[in-house]
């Protein structure tokens, strides 16, 4: 009692005369990982409409606890606003000491020291608090301790001080970007189930400005949820989106330019402060010709108050306008309909994870027993039947065996009889470039299409590269130099299946990672495009950003995982991300392993697979031989090393001799080139390069 009444003395001694002040007392917070409650009702408040004018000014709160960072403190207000004051800081330190927010201190709380004795900025604004409603009725402070570790912990008295001067919300009416507005109807968003919805988009086209008032291209109903693993500790959440019909049934529409669907994500990439290293991971994978999420960065109102840029984008999953595979229904679990199209990903079980089956191969640095997970991503565990897990765990099965087995490098009895190259290469490809430390280990998806339309594992899409390109304080992820593959935490639990240890000791496959590199670099991997991407992204943004930042205020503020130096700056933010891709670039440069020649490609290709190519390299025409013998409906088709088919000869365009085939190649460019011979019964293929 006599620490309790020395608080609030103290309290006294340092406010305004002017000032109301409501004190509450605390109690036990339990070590359970769930929010306690404890109350202030506020009586007699004059005014009671919280404005500019008066308002709360500041939040004291006294805590004992042997770790701060296992602690979390949030204000909810009469009108159940939530601001989070603080959020797992003081490392290892004790207690918080009259502890003091308000929107006018200095220093923020994430940048104090235990036990934070004094006035911080808290991690949310109390202006958002300031919106006009009635403060009177009952406050909270929201305390939770999210480590079981037997330091239980104690609030031992907190306050609210009503006053003058105070700072105003956030007021936001328009925006070049599009525009979001969500209405829970006074729900709280859950985990899990998505609840009902509101959800307008105002988006009045290119050039154009958008205003909250203006006529919505969508508005209808949205089902939500929060989405993330370790992203929801942020107290800027990432959501899940349907779009519903009144009924909460899905509806499928083409929202921001997107093809039509009814799966969405908002994701508020809280802890990249560029706001674009996820959009940009997707378009260098788009631009390899291959499926990646569509986007659109946008800002979002969240129950009227103003939440901040988002990327609104597509959910990856099976569509003919995102992951273009075969439907499986649970009828289909026989012949070449059973044999695809699948998704699978390996992922922590958390977030929107599911059930699965464990690889047979562990991963190269395993001390604590871990293994790799694969998880059922389409269709879902639950929507599978027991043939349909059965074939799909069995493919990948067979291809991590070949990968493994003897002769894993043979082109016809090894890894590529079950998986499509090149997508192996792209993949790994933007995992270097990003040096992503969840690279390959977590957020990793892969699918197949089924056996009659290709038939074999593709990697990707890609997705979650939010703590990539230097976003990341542990396991190198700040290191500008080596391998993301080569993961260096042996003891924590998610690692990296061996296959790219052992891709590495295939000469082929490096020999065609490194012209696939040669050839990119030129083109969306020159330094010129990436510097231009984030340039323009940044211009787009610079409007937006300022209010990002402004209802988020962590420029210059240490967010898990952000490594040091922290820039104080959206513009230095956006530098340091330029710096990074440049010096990363130049080391790629000089260690990408393999050798991009045509005698090397020439004597792979011609005797393990019975095709001959000549000349090779070539400039208009070539002489191709096989040993085996195609009937007369054979097809030869030309594709890039992206998969893209770019010419097909049949018929009287292929002149043929015995087994020997004359085509005419002189309106091919120079470069690296796919020779697929199908007559509907085999098929065969070889490398072919042009030079001139």
């Amino acid at each position: 009692m006599k620490k309790s009444i020395f608080f609030w003395l103290i309290l006294l001694l340092t406010t305004s005369a002017k000032a109301q002040i409501w004190g509450g007392s605390g109690g036990n917070i339990p070590e359970n990982g769930v929010l306690t409650f404890f109350p202030i009702t506020v009586n007699g408040l004059e005014p009671g409409q919280l404005t500019a004018d008066y308002g709360l000014t500041l939040v004291a709160i006294n805590i004992s606890h042997l770790h701060d960072d296992d602690l979390e403190v949030y204000l909810v207000s009469p009108d159940s606003t939530t601001i989070a004051l603080t959020r797992f800081n003081g490392s290892n330190g004790d207690n918080y000491t009259f502890t003091k927010f308000s929107d006018g201190a200095f220093l923020p709380i994430q940048m104090g020291e235990a036990p934070f004795t004094g006035t911080f900025l808290p991690e949310e604004p109390l202006a958002h608090l300031n919106n006009g409603q009635d403060g009177n009725g009952t406050w909270y402070v929201a305390v939770r301790d999210a480590v079981a570790n037997n330091r239980q912990g104690t609030l031992n008295g907190w306050s609210l001080t009503f006053g003058a001067a105070t700072t105003p919300p956030f007021v936001f009416t328009s925006s070049n970007l599009p525009i979001v507005l969500i209405d829970t109807y006074g729900q709280s968003i859950p985990d899990d189930p998505k609840i009902m919805a509101g959800m307008k988009i105002i988006d009045n086209g290119p050039g154009l400005r958008n205003h909250i008032t203006d006529t919505p291209v969508y508005d209808g109903f949205a089902g939500i949820e929060l989405r993330g693993s370790s992203s929801q500790d942020f107290p800027k959440k990432s959501f899940g989106l349907e779009t519903w019909d009144a009924a909460g049934e899905d509806l499928k529409v083409s929202l921001l330019g997107m093809p039509e669907e009814s799966d969405w994500i908002l994701n508020a990439n809280y802890t990249d402060k560029t706001l674009m290293r996820n959009t940009m991971a997707y378009q260098l994978f788009q631009d390899m010709d291959h499926y990646a999420t569509r986007y659109k960065h946008v800002e979002v109102m969240l129950n009227g108050s103003y939440h901040g840029i988002y990327v609104f984008s597509e959910k990856i999953k099976r569509d003919g306008d995102r992951v273009d595979i075969a439907k499986l229904t649970t009828t289909m679990n026989s012949g070449d309909p059973l044999t695809g199209g699948y998704i699978v990903k390996i992922d922590k079980p958390t977030g929107s994870g599911g059930d699965g089956w464990v690889s047979d191969y562990p991963p190269p640095s395993h001390p604590n027993g871990q293994t790799i997970f694969f998880q059922y991503e389409y269709p879902k565990a639950d929507d599978s039947t027991p043939w349909q897990k059965e074939d799909i765990s069995g493919y990948v099965d067979a291809f991590e065996g070949a990968l493994a087995g003897p002769f894993f490098n043979d082109p016809n009895l090894g890894w590529r009889r079950y998986a499509v190259e090149n997508t192996f290469v792209d993949y790994f490809i933007v995992n270097e470039i990003s040096k992503n430390v969840d690279g390959y280990r977590l957020s990793t998806f892969l699918h197949k299409e089924r056996e009659s339309l290709g038939g074999k594992l593709r990697m990707g899409p890609v997705w979650d590269y939010d703590i990539a390109f230097r976003n990341a304080d542990y396991c190198s992820g700040d290191v500008v130099t080596g391998w993301a593959y080569q993961f260096p935490c042996q003891y924590d639990y998610w690692q990296v299946p061996f296959w790219w240890q052992r891709l590495m000791q295939d000469t082929i496959f490096k020999n065609n990672l490194k012209c696939r590199w040669e050839d990119l670099r030129t083109t969306t991997l020159s330094n010129a495009w990436l510097n231009n991407y984030v340039d323009s992204i940044a211009l787009v943004l610079n409007e937006s950003q300022e209010r990002n930042f402004v209802r988020w205020p962590i420029l210059g503020v240490y967010v898990w995982p952000n490594p040091q130096p922290i820039p104080t700056t959206y513009a230095g933010e956006i530098q340091a991300l330029k710096s990074y891709l440049q010096t990363r670039l130049n080391w790629l440069d000089q260690n990408m392993p393999g050798n991009c020649n045509a005698t090397q490609l020439d004597e792979y290709h011609s005797p393990a697979n019975g095709i001959k190519i000549q000349p090779n390299p070539a400039t208009d025409k070539v002489l191709i031989e096989t040993s085996q013998f195609f009937s007369n409906q054979l097809k030869i088709s030309i594709f890039g090393l992206t998969g893209k088919m770019v010419a097909q000869f049949e018929g009287t365009t292929v002149q043929k001799s015995s087994h020997s085939y004359q085509l005419d190649v002189e309106k091919l460019t120079e470069g690296v080139w796919m020779v697929r011979f199908d007559d509907g019964e085999q098929s065969s293929s070889s490398r072919l390069l042009i030079a001139r």
